[in-house]
């Protein structure tokens, strides 16, 4: 099976154990994640939740919020029934227990993009402020968010071996690639139809620039927590999570429908491309 089979179906499979409360919000359950995420024995899982949990409080979010600890039934077989431990976790959590999970497996891998997309998204949801807003003051907010994410990365790429501002536009152009398959920052300008002054980020609408946001969000996470060294490694790097993010947006953002992904400056809204086979 391809990777991008794998991880398509790492996707719906982290959906599938998805439950909704009387109330209609969506949690899962920490011992059907567990073996998702490929810990079959749940003494080991304890350990990524209560770094999980840790990660939740340094934030400033109260845990309790994110993980609810409960007890439940299960049978043992032969009809018998014992109660266990549990935990009822949000799609923040869940973000945060993959984020701590063990980075060489794939499906940690791949629930580290689903579950920061789908949190991001669910976050700007939740903001009834954000959804007033006009798509020219959407475009402002994740653009000024950007800039600031852009200073924490380039400070991750230079810790990495990005020194010159050469190297630094090479990695922001394998980044680039990675997200809008195989586009690089000059390919980018040209199909907007842009001035030589006039910058690509100044020239995107707000959906195509949050998941530029999410690019760079991922990529300074990865870089640090994989104490990624040298040029080399961290353009790939940042290549491999501008292509995840890409995906994860084409297989569960159903608005990106498969066209172009460039839009031209007159232009609104971002189409993604359709897949090559």
């Amino acid at each position: 099976m391809s990777g991008r089979k794998i991880e398509a179906q790492h996707h719906a499979t982290f959906e599938g154990i998805r439950h909704l409360d009387e109330a209609g919000s969506e949690y899962w359950l920490a011992r059907e994640l567990s073996p998702l995420l490929e810990y079959p024995q749940w003494r080991n899982f304890l350990t990524v939740l209560e770094r999980a949990r840790s990660a939740c409080r340094a934030s400033g979010q109260l845990v309790e919020d994110h993980f609810a600890d409960m007890r439940k039934m299960v049978e043992i077989g032969s009809g018998a029934h014992r109660e266990v431990e549990d935990v009822r976790i949000s799609r923040y959590a869940c973000y945060l227990i993959v984020q701590n999970g063990d980075p060489s497996k794939p499906v940690i891998a791949n629930g580290q993009t689903y579950f920061a997309l789908q949190t991001r998204r669910q976050e700007l949801a939740d903001d009834h402020n954000f959804a007033r807003l006009s798509e020219d003051e959407k475009r402002l907010a994740i653009r000024n968010e950007l800039a600031a994410h852009n200073k924490y990365l380039a400070a991750a790429a230079k810790d990495s071996g990005v020194d010159s501002p050469q190297d630094y536009a090479i990695f922001q152009d394998h980044g680039y690639k990675g997200l809008y398959g195989g586009l690089g920052a000059k390919d980018i300008h040209a199909r907007k139809k842009l001035k030589k002054s006039q910058k690509i980020l100044d020239h995107m609408g707000s959906t195509e620039l949050a998941a530029n946001l999410f690019r760079a969000t991922q990529a300074e996470e990865k870089l640090r927590r994989d104490q990624v060294r040298g040029k080399a490694q961290a353009n790939k790097t940042h290549f491999d999570v501008g292509r995840k993010v890409r995906q994860t947006i084409e297989e569960r953002v159903e608005t990106c429908r498969k066209d172009c992904l460039c839009q031209t400056a007159a232009s609104g809204n971002l189409s993604w491309p359709r897949r090559s086979s």
